[in-house]
Formats: structure tokens, C-alpha cells, sequence
């Protein structure tokens, strides 16, 4: 189908669509990006895995593909690959694949004392009482720490690393950048210290296949406690993975787990090592400490950036862009942007609005990020509900003139566009079926 076959289709399902986001992507069309796809012979890839994608979602991917694939009008010239990036966790898979590295971990006794068991020595953010309570509840006797037997321990680490408090409710982690740091997700990666990388991923590769093979629903034990079990591969973006690439797009992973980790589970995806960006751990003779290394104008050892929030475009713009320093940390010209990012939380907020092309958002109702794709001020965001498990709709509006933002110091604020203005509440109006209610 040509290019103005398929717009004339896609008018008239937008036509009847009614919803607000609708409306919006129909007024936009014209001027999108992927418009200008090639209206001769058909020569890129087609997406193949028509269920679960919302509206013209699917239909829009493919004209970007069209338009920026290696047979488009718009292919990059000079030899340079047009660039696509993924979140991971609920983005390309359903659940968490630093959750079920975690569990484990916790399940298996493989994470290793602290130095002098001082707690303090895995994170610089860790409060006194969660160091206090840590040491209390795992005494410092062996090598490593026996938390498939000692449910107080693995229940201590559990609350640390889940809840961001100690078992008895008391803050965890303090002085962190809110919008560079995560001290949750980055203390799983520097409770690897002491293991080789080629370890940390078998660790990672024995939770994948158990996590693969447990049936949807299952829940384990960790502890005391009963935590999420299995995790599934999103067949709709393995297939736009696999349909970006054929096209000759760049893909790439860039997770707020460990590398090693999202390495193991992008491998079946067709991402390889060089392709997946993650938490990465100084290493010393050969094995991992528990510091980390830096972008932009954190150097290797200060802790106080990850790939998280503004800290994925850093290290987007230095690993895939060749952009270094302090420059690094900004926004840079299209030219040196990705042309499709996906997501699906707060996390992604940052390298989904620096993609020039179309930013595809899964719905988890996640203020800052809802805001900005529901707004959709250029017309390049496509809201999609989850494919396993959506969300039914959110009842109240997401609350973006007000406190739909996170700010550095962690208060909450209005979410503004490039220009200052504010945002508006925005509805929820791409979501998956009601949740039926409990029976009385």
C-alpha cells in the first residue's frame, strides 16, 4: 500500500476514534516525520505481529521505518545508521529483570559481605539506620551472606532494595539527585562487588531461565515475603526490534539494571553487548567493587549517576554519540539524537523527548512521562497500553499542572514544556480493559 492509500485509511480510523490522543496525532499527521515515506516500490521491512498495538500505533512505526530505513527517503547519508532506543524492563519484557537478579541473589546467598561489614562501604547514599539495621540482621561471619537460610537478612536487604526503607519503615537512602540516581536500582549492581562479570551474568542467566519457565502469575518466596516470579518477552517488540534492524536502524538497550544483566536478556532480542547500556560497575583485579562509573561530569567512583532519568541521555549521548564531558549531560542537535526511543516510566522521560522521529510510550501510569505523551505537543508520542497485563484506566487525571514533576532534590512540581509553560492535567484515555471488581 502506498503512502497515500495508507493516510487516507488511517484518517478515517482516526475519524472515529474519539479519543482526545486521537485527535491530537490526526491534527499532527502532516507534518510528522514519518510522512515523507517512500511512495515507490515497497523495499522495507514489514512489522508482522499485528495484536495489542492501540489505534494507528503499528501503523506509524511502519511509516517511520519506510521513511528512515535503509530504502527511505529519509535513510541517513554518509554511511550512518539512523539510531532506535529501548528501555528494558515493561518496555521490551513484561516485569523486572533487576527484580528477578535480586531474588536470586537473595535466594541463593551470592551476595558477599561488605567490607568490615560496614553497609555503608555498598552505597554512598545509604542512611545510618538502614547501615544499622543491615548489620543487625546480617552478621558479618561468612563470606557470603547465607539469605536462602537467614530470613531476617534476606527480608532486610529485601525492604532496602524494594521499599527504599528498612524493615521497620525508616528511610534508606538520602542525598541522592532525583533525576540521575535511583540508590534501589544502583545498589543491586553494587551488591555484585566481589563477583567477575562473566559471574554476575550466569547469576543473571540462571534468574532468566527460571523466570521464563515459571507460569504467568507465579510469585516466589524471598525471605519472609512472596515477590513476583516470572517474566515474559514482549512479542510486538521483538518484532519491531527485529523489523528496525532489518531496515538498517542501530538499535540499542539502555536499562537501569546492571549491564551484564540487561546483556543476558537482550541477547535473544538480537542486542548484543556493544548495543545494551546499563549500570556499570568499577572492577578492580578483575571483579566488580561497589562504585560505578560516571558520565558527563561524574567521574568513575562518585556514585552519582546512572542510566536513570536525565542520567540515560548522558550516557546515550557518550556511548552511542561520542559526546563527552559536561556536553554530554544536554539535550544535542537532531543530527546527533535518536530518531525512535520507547519506554515506559519516568525512568525514560529524558531520552524519549530527545527522539526526533516518534517516542512510543507503554501506559504504566507514570505521572511526568503520561503528561508528556498525553500533551503531545509535536505530535511524535504513541501511547500504547502494556501487552501483558495493561492497566485499566486511571480515574483521576494525571495531576501535571501540579505535582507531576520530580525535581532534584526529590519535591514535586508542575511538569513544563521546553518553553516554561505548564502542562495541563491530562486524562488517561489509552489504557487497557476495566478491572473487573472483587466479588462482595
Amino acid at each position: 500500500m502506498n503512502f497515500k492509500r495508507r493516510a487516507t485509511a488511517a484518517a478515517a480510523v482516526l475519524a472515529v476514534a474519539g479519543a482526545g490522543l486521537a485527535t491530537v496525532q490526526a491534527t499532527a499527521e502532516a507534518t510528522q516525520p514519518e510522512a515523507a515515506a517512500h511512495s515507490g516500490p515497497k523495499a522495507c521491512p514489514d512489522l508482522t505481529v499485528t495484536k495489542g498495538w492501540y489505534g494507528e500505533n503499528r501503523a506509524r512505526l511502519q511509516r517511520m521505518i519506510d521513511a528512515y530505513g535503509h530504502c527511505g527517503p529519509r535513510r541517513h547519508q554518509g554511511g550512518a545508521k539512523p539510531v532506535a532506543t529501548f528501555d528494558w524492563d515493561n518496555t521490551v519484557i513484561k516485569n523486572d529483570i533487576g527484580d528477578a537478579t535480586m531474588f536470586w541473589l537473595l535466594r541463593h546467598g551470592k551476595i558477599r559481605t561488605p567490607k568490615s561489614g560496614d553497609w555503608h562501604t555498598t552505597s554512598r547514599y545509604l542512611t545510618d539506620p538502614a547501615a544499622t539495621a543491615l548489620a543487625k540482621a546480617c552478621p558479618a561471619t561468612r563470606t557470603t551472606l547465607p539469605t536462602h537460610r537467614n530470613t531476617a537478612c534476606a527480608d532486610e536487604i529485601l525492604s532496602v532494595y524494594s521499599e527504599g526503607t528498612t524493615a521497620s519503615g525508616k528511610a534508606a537512602f538520602a542525598g541522592f539527585d532525583h533525576r540521575r540516581m535511583e540508590p534501589q536500582y544502583a545498589w543491586l549492581a553494587q551488591l555484585t562487588r566481589g563477583w567477575t562479570t562473566r559471574q554476575v551474568e550466569q547469576f543473571a542467566a540462571a534468574a532468566r531461565e527460571a523466570n521464563l519457565a515459571a507460569p504467568v502469575g507465579t510469585e516466589q518466596r524471598v525471605g519472609t515475603h512472596k515477590v513476583t516470579g516470572w517474566v515474559r518477552y514482549y512479542d510486538q517488540q521483538r518484532d519491531l526490534i527485529r523489523t528496525l534492524k532489518k531496515a538498517g536502524f542501530d538499535v540499542y538497550v539502555v536499562s537501569a539494571s546492571p549491564e551484564p544483566v540487561a546483556e543476558v536478556w537482550g541477547r535473544s532480542v538480537g542486542i548484543d553487548a556493544r548495543h545494551t547500556l546499563g549500570i556499570r560497575n568499577v572492577t578492580a583485579h578483575g571483579k566488580h567493587t561497589a562504585h560505578l562509573k560516571g558520565c558527563g561530569t561524574v567521574r568513575d567512583g562518585d556514585d552519582s549517576m546512572i542510566t536513570y532519568i536525565d542520567g540515560k541521555r548522558c550516557w546515550i549521548n557518550k556511548e552511542i554519540f561520542g559526546v563527552r564531558g559536561a556536553a554530554a549531560e544536554k539535550a544535542q542537535p537532531a543530527a546527533k539524537r535518536q530518531v525512535f526511543a520507547a519506554g515506559d516510566s519516568d525512568t525514560d522521560v529524558s531520552f524519549l523527548r530527545d527522539a526526533t522521529g516518534l517516542r512510543l510510550v507503554l501506559n504504566r501510569n507514570k505521572n511526568e512521562l503520561m503528561c508528556r505523551a498525553y500533551e503531545n505537543g509535536d505530535g511524535r508520542w504513541l501511547v500504547n497500553p502494556m501487552f501483558i497485563e495493561p492497566k485499566g484506566k486511571k480515574t483521576d487525571p494525571y495531576p501535571c499542572a501540579s505535582t507531576g514533576y520530580t525535581e532534584r532534590d526529590g519535591g514535586q512540581g508542575p511538569v513544563r514544556r521546553a518553553d516554561g509553560s505548564v502542562i495541563p492535567d491530562q486524562k488517561d484515555t489509552v489504557h487497557g480493559p476495566a478491572t473487573p471488581s472483587p466479588a462482595s
